[in-house]
């Protein structure tokens, strides 16, 4: 067996990035977020800020609502005009995940890892999400925000990730099909469910 490699996609407020920081922690795994961005930069040589403003601008593109365009690894010239395009700061942060697959065991957050990685048979692909409530209370705790203001936020964000998603794999980001197991972060602990996960891993290495 290849490298073990988790991948976390989540819905805001479940708490799915701190699951994940948790779950790496107990299994000694390496875990990236936004230092993905960090180290396509650093390969590419192209501002680590243009990713950042490249998520924003797709925020606010309607492009996101009336396409959908599976990644297919297309490769850019760094001559060319388009090496800076959104669509080529996702290719080369999908690179770096490919990469990161084949070197170390790890634990990735977003960026459609889980589609990007859906050829490789060590990944495990993970969904966590949580009942509006809980995810309202957690944000609460955070912000200090009004709850009418973090539905707003939640909403907004989720929808956000789901047009990102279905622009980039031309699928649903909720669908459980795209996923090895979907987790309510709220039906257990966050040691409870780390335990679930591991369990999880050790029938997924015996059938692999």
């Amino acid at each position: 067996m290849g490298r073990l490699v988790i991948t976390i996609a989540r819905s805001y407020g479940s708490g799915g990035r701190t699951m994940g920081k948790l779950l790496a922690e107990s299994l000694g795994m390496k875990y990236y977020d936004r230092e993905l961005m960090k180290i396509a930069s650093e390969k590419s040589g192209i501002n680590e800020a243009l990713f950042g403003q490249a998520d924003e601008k797709l925020k606010n593109s309607s492009l996101l609502r009336i396409m959908k365009k599976a990644y297919k690894g297309e490769k850019i010239s760094p001559d060319s005009d388009d090496y800076v395009s959104n669509d080529n700061l996702f290719h080369l942060q999908s690179e770096v995940i490919k990469e990161l697959a084949e070197e170390e065991d790890c634990v990735i957050i977003g960026r459609c890892a889980d589609y990007v990685l859906k050829d490789n048979p060590n990944v495990i692909r993970l969904f966590c999400y949580a009942p509006l409530q809980d995810c309202i209370e957690r944000e609460r705790k955070l912000s200090g925000l009004e709850d009418k203001e973090i539905i707003k936020k939640i909403n907004k964000i989720d929808k956000h990730r789901a047009e990102y998603y279905k622009y980039y794999t031309g699928k649903e980001w909720n669908d459980a099909r795209n996923y090895d197991l979907c987790l309510n972060t709220t039906s257990m602990s966050y040691e409870e469910l780390i335990q679930v996960v591991k369990a999880y891993i050790q029938v997924h290495k015996k059938e692999n």
